[in-house]
C-alpha cells in the first residue's frame, strides 16, 4: 500500500537527519546560542560602549554649575571613571562663540558640551553641542541627572527638605497585576514576555533552518539523479510527503528538546522563580504550541520542497526562496511590536492571517488573556492553509523534480499547478 512506501521515505529522512552530526550539534548548541544572544543583548543595555566619554557641562551661573558638580559627582559611571565631566560658566549670549572656540576639541577627544541656561529652570530646554549630536547614550544617562539639578535648583527657594526633594525626583514604579476571568489577581512579572520572545525566535529559527535543509536536500537529489532511482519505487507525491513529514518530525523532536527546561519548570515545584520572572504558562499551552508548530512546519516544508524542485542552481534557488522566507520574517518582526503593545491592531490581524498566525498567535497567546477558542481558530486557519498549499506544492514538485535545463518562468510553473494529475 502507498502508506508503507511513505513510511519508508519517512524512515529514510529520520535516519539521515536525526542521526546526523549537524542535528545533534544544533540541538545541543542552540540553547547555548540563545543564552549568548540574550546575554549579549543584556550586556549591550548595561554597557553601551561609551567608556571614555568626555562631557563638558556649561551653565549660565556659578550656582547652577556648583549644583551640577554636586549631583553629577555621585553618579556611578562618574565614580567608576568611565566618564569624565568638566564644568564651566558662560553667559547665554557668549555660548555660540565658546562652542566655536572648542571646535577642535569637539572634533577629537571631547564628546560634547551640555549647556544648561537659566531659562531651563522654567522650560527644561537644554542644548547639546557635539560632532555626533544624536548620541542616545548621552541623553539616556544625563537626562535624569540634569533633571534632578533643575528640580533641586527650582525648589531650593521653596524650603523643601531633602526627603521631599528626593520624593519629587523619584520616578513612578508600576507593579503589574494580571486580572483574568478567574477570581484570583496575581502580580505579573516579565516571564511571559521573555518566553514570548523565546517562542518567536525558536519558531523563526526552526522554520528557516529546517526549510532550507529540505530545499537543499531536494535540489541535491534532483541534480545527482538520485530522485530518478527513488521514483522507481515510490510516486512523487509519496516521496514529497515522506520528506516533509520526516523533516517535520525531526524539527518537532528538536523543539521538544529545546523546550524541555520549560516543561520541567511547569511540571515540577522544585524550582521557584522570583516574582519578576514568574510566567503563567501551562502544559496545555505547550501542547498547543507544538501542534501549531507541526502544522506550520508542514506548510513551510511543502513550500521549501516546491522551491527546491523548481531550481537546479543554488544561487537561483536563493532568489526564488525569498518570498517564502519573507512569509516567515514579517510575522517574526510583528511579534516585536507586541512587546510594547501585545493587543495592537497589527498583531490582532496577523494572528488570524494565513502564514503569519503560525508565529504571531502563540506569542500573543502568552501575553494576552484570551479564550482558547481563538488559538483554535488559528489552528483551523493553519489546517486550511495546509490543505491548499500541499496539493499545489505536490503538483509543482511532481513536474519540477524531473525537469532539468533552463530555469522555468512563473507562467510555466503556473501551468504545472493547473495541470491535472
Amino acid at each position: 500500500m502507498p502508506s508503507y512506501r511513505i513510511l519508508s521515505v519517512i524512515k529514510r529522512e529520520l535516519r539521515e537527519k536525526l542521526m546526523s552530526k549537524s542535528f545533534i550539534f544544533m540541538t545541543i548548541l542552540m540553547p547555548a546560542i540563545m543564552l549568548i544572544i540574550m546575554g549579549f543583548q543584556a550586556l549591550m543595555v548595561l554597557y553601551q560602549g561609551d567608556k571614555g566619554t568626555k562631557i563638558e557641562v556649561v551653565t549660565e551661573s556659578a550656582i547652577l554649575t556648583e549644583e551640577c558638580r554636586k549631583v553629577f559627582s555621585e553618579l556611578e559611571f562618574i565614580k567608576e571613571g568611565s566618564w569624565t565631566i568638566t564644568y564651566n560658566t558662560v553667559p547665554l549670549k557668549e555660548i555660540k562663540g565658546y562652542v566655536d572656540s572648542k571646535k577642535s576639541e569637539l572634533l577629537k577627544e571631547l564628546t560634547g558640551i551640555i549647556f544648561i541656561p537659566d531659562k531651563a529652570l522654567i522650560d527644561k530646554n537644554v542644548e547639546y553641542y557635539a560632532n555626533i549630536p544624536n548620541k542616545l547614550s548621552v541623553f539616556e544617562k544625563m537626562n535624569g541627572p540634569v533633571n534632578n539639578v533643575l528640580i533641586d535648583q527650582y525648589f531650593k527657594e521653596k524650603t523643601l527638605s531633602p526627603e521631599e526633594l528626593n520624593f519629587v525626583r523619584r520616578s513612578v514604579k508600576f507593579n503589574n497585576f494580571k486580572v483574568s476571568k478567574e477570581d484570583k489577581i496575581e502580580e505579573q512579572g516579565i516571564g511571559n514576555m521573555i518566553f514570548s520572545f523565546v517562542f518567536a525566535f525558536l519558531l523563526y529559527l526552526s522554520l528557516i533552518m529546517t526549510g532550507t535543509m529540505t530545499m537543499s536536500s531536494v535540489m541535491e537529489e534532483k541534480t545527482s539523479k538520485v530522485v530518478e532511482v527513488l521514483l522507481s519505487s515510490v510516486s512523487s507525491k509519496e516521496l514529497m510527503a515522506g520528506k516533509i513529514i520526516g523533516s517535520t518530525i525531526t524539527a518537532l523532536v528538536q523543539m521538544i528538546i529545546w523546550l524541555s527546561p520549560m516543561i520541567i519548570l511547569i511540571a515540577t515545584s522544585w524550582i521557584t522563580l522570583p516574582v519578576k520572572f514568574k510566567f503563567d504558562i501551562g502544559l496545555g499551552y505547550l501542547v498547543y504550541f507544538l501542534f501549531n508548530f507541526s502544522i506550520g512546519m508542514l506548510i513551510f516544508q511543502g513550500l521549501f520542497a516546491m522551491v527546491g524542485a523548481i531550481f537546479n542552481d543554488p544561487q537561483e534557488a536563493q532568489q526564488g526562496v525569498f518570498p517564502v522566507i519573507f512569509l516567515i520574517m514579517i510575522p517574526f518582526f510583528i511579534t516585536f511590536s507586541m512587546l510594547r503593545n501585545p493587543d495592537n491592531q497589527l498583531a490582532v490581524v496577523a494572528s488570524y492571517f494565513p502564514f503569519a498566525t503560525i508565529i504571531v498567535m502563540p506569542c500573543r497567546y502568552t501575553l494576552v488573556d484570551m479564550s482558547f477558542i481563538y488559538p483554535l481558530i488559528s489552528c483551523l486557519i493553519n489546517i486550511a492553509t495546509l490543505a491548499i498549499i500541499i496539493p499545489v506544492a505536490g503538483k509543482v514538485y511532481r513536474v519540477g523534480i524531473l525537469r532539468t535545463g533552463t530555469k522555468p518562468g512563473l507562467k510555466e510553473v503556473m501551468r504545472w499547478v493547473k495541470a491535472k494529475g
